[in-house]
């Protein structure tokens, strides 16, 4: 957390030399800082230079520069003004480097003096494991001290006898909490697919902060690394986040949708409710249990398609395409997903969100569950009016494996802008009548 601070600071120190400038050089430091946010500059890293991230530094920053002098040019016709702006901001430039060189210096010496570390456990006891130990041991500036590894295989390396042994990946978790360690690098290119997913879910669901070796890692010294240990590189398996400004500007804008919708679709509503009232007598919404974030049961909103025969039937039945209880009404509000609409009262409740996977009802969660074991993790997030799976053509009797498998990809993939890519693709959906 070193490193914003100083940013701010230098991009931030112009503006009193600078009072004609000062809104200017203001909307340059918050470009500037965004520009590098986005492009990584305040993620945890483990290899730090300056030098290496120069060119980068440099080219984020002239972005910010340029919109700001595209603004200052609109707006101001005096050359010798505009002048002025540009140098402040060079000069801003310079304290930002200046800054950078400082914060990693002042970095890389808390690391080595082990002021600032972390504890760390190796997954692997070969070649790969036992350079890692080597390396970690000999350069403290990487922030990364090891205290053991795990392995099914035992010691296959003799260079890892330098680390002791915690035991096989079973106990990786009593291992982390024994040896008080945070992170976890797994450096064993013999793992099985099957037994590195469940590893990294594992890691994931203990908040740990983990680091993979890739595999072929030395046939990868042509494309970019982003960050290495020595000369192997690592990745950072980063869990998606959930939560923060960008969830909380998701939420925001689910608000705005629902309230907006439910205004502007109120006529289409009361025909819909009308159409279900005279097909199908009293009884226009259908409430059902269904199962939300971390498992949370809420009752979903729908207008009523047909009427099952008890509450054991809606909570254990799976709906069929051409069920004879189905009248022309439900039939075309289900083709039409016009029998979802209600439900935008769920999204402005909080019960729901615009875009996620579509909720379930508690007993096909506990029995999918029980066939998948990646579909709870579904639940990490809102139910959603619509989701990746539904766009994608996994409707009705789909297998729930590719759902389950869309629904993650959406999860651990998440961005403001796949929410709108989503919405863009539902509404192509809906005008084609591509519904159920």
């Amino acid at each position: 957390m070193l490193v914003l601070p100083m940013d701010v600071v230098a991009l931030l120190t112009p503006l009193p030399f600078n009072s004609n400038h000062v809104r200017g050089l203001a909307v340059l430091a918050v470009l500037t800082i965004a520009c590098l946010a986005t492009g990584g500059f305040y993620r945890s890293r483990l290899h730090l230079s300056i030098l290496d991230e120069l060119p980068a530094l440099v080219a984020w920053f002239l972005v910010a520069a340029a919109i700001v002098a595209f603004i200052a040019a609109i707006r101001h016709e005096n050359f010798a003004s505009f002048d002025s702006l540009l140098h402040a901001a060079a000069i801003a430039l310079v304290l930002l480097i200046m800054g950078r060189g400082i914060a990693t210096s002042m970095i890389k010496f808390g690391r080595r003096r082990r002021i600032v570390g972390h504890r760390t456990i190796l997954v692997g006891s070969g070649r790969v494991a036992a350079d890692l130990a080597h390396v970690l041991a000999r350069y403290p500036q990487y922030g990364l001290r090891v205290v053991g590894f795990v392995d099914n295989a035992g010691r296959s390396d003799p260079a890892v006898n330098t680390v002791p042994y915690l035991g096989d990946l079973d106990h990786l978790t009593e291992a982390m909490a024994h040896a008080g360690a945070d992170v976890l690098i797994v450096a064993d290119p013999d793992t099985t697919e099957t037994r590195f997913v469940a590893l990294l879910r594992q890691a994931m669901a203990s908040a740990y902060d983990t680091l993979v070796v890739p595999r072929m890692h030395q046939f990868q010294t042509q494309v970019p690394r982003p960050d290495h240990i020595g000369a192997i590189p690592v990745m950072r398996i980063r869990p998606p986040r959930l939560s923060g400004w960008r969830w909380a500007l998701k939420r925001a804008a689910d608000i705005v949708f629902s309230a907006l919708a439910l205004i502007l679709l109120s006529p289409v509503l009361a025909i819909c409710a009308l159409a279900v009232r005279l097909e199908g007598g009293p009884g226009v919404l259908f409430r059902q249990q269904r199962v939300g974030r971390n498992g949370k049961l809420f009752k979903v909103l729908k207008f009523r398609s047909m009427r099952p025969v008890d509450e054991t039937e809606s909570q254990t039945t799976w709906s069929v395409a051409n069920d004879s209880r189905v009248g022309p009404v439900g039939r075309f509000l289900r083709r039409s997903s016009l029998d979802e609409l209600p439900q935008l009262w769920n999204i402005l409740r909080g019960d729901m969100t615009l875009v996620g996977p579509r909720p379930e009802r508690p007993h096909f969660v506990e029995l999918f569950s029980a066939e998948h074991d990646l579909y709870a993790w579904r639940h990490r997030v809102p139910a959603g009016l619509t989701g990746l799976a539904q766009v994608s053509g996994l409707r009705g009797d789909t297998p729930i494996s590719d759902r389950a498998r869309f629904d993650n990809y959406y999860i651990e993939n998440w961005s403001l802008w796949l929410d709108v890519k989503i919405v863009l693709r539902t509404i192509r959906e809906v005008v084609v009548g591509g519904g159920r």
